[in-house]
């Protein structure tokens, strides 16, 4: 499972591969399988495979957003998981407003094990499909657009898409012991 760095580092064919797989693979990962088998989580603080892919349809419309964003305005600041509270304070985020962005969150007020975990798969299916072809439209220089990472600084358009392809191998990774019944 490449790194970040090294999705960098591949071609960005490469990197749109890995996103076009992620839907099979999963449906792959859900076919014979009852709800319940879905939503069993592996131990009490591990996701189960349902919230996982509730998580990735989430995620998947998050990214489409930011990358929208960065082919529609010059170097805006994207707002990420583990910004510090610095950097957060500009978006007026701490204290009595938390972050909106924290997964474990949305697993709870999003009520991910009363979601359908077909139709979870289905919804993220559709976004991926959006996000490839906005993808796919860019010109050549358009995948040097830059978005401000709060954490990471200055990323192009393709070290965007090297982020969310590690964020699929991490999780279909997790996805897969989920499944087996493991942490």
């Amino acid at each position: 499972m490449p790194t970040f760095d090294e999705y960098r580092t591949l071609p960005v064919a490469d990197r749109l591969s890995r996103l076009r797989r992620t839907p099979g693979e999963l449906d792959k990962g859900i076919a014979d399988r009852d709800d319940a088998e879905l939503g069993r989580r592996p131990d009490a603080r591990n996701w189960s495979a349902k919230e996982i892919l509730c998580h990735l349809r989430d995620v998947e419309e998050l990214f489409q957003v930011r990358l929208h964003t960065i082919v529609a305005l010059d170097e805006p600041r994207i707002l990420v998981v583990g910004a510090t509270p610095g950097d957060l304070a500009p978006w007026r985020l701490g204290g009595s407003i938390p972050h909106p962005l924290d997964p474990d969150r949305w697993v709870e007020e999003r009520q991910y094990v009363r979601n359908d975990a077909r139709l979870a798969l289905a919804s993220f299916r559709r976004r991926r499909a959006e996000v490839l072809t906005l993808l796919e439209s860019l010109a050549v220089s358009e995948w040097q657009r830059v978005g401000i990472h709060l954490g990471r600084g200055r990323l192009t358009l393709g070290d965007w898409v090297a982020s969310l392809a590690g964020h699929d191998d991490n999780h279909l990774d997790q996805f897969h012991r989920a499944l087996a019944g493991r942490p």
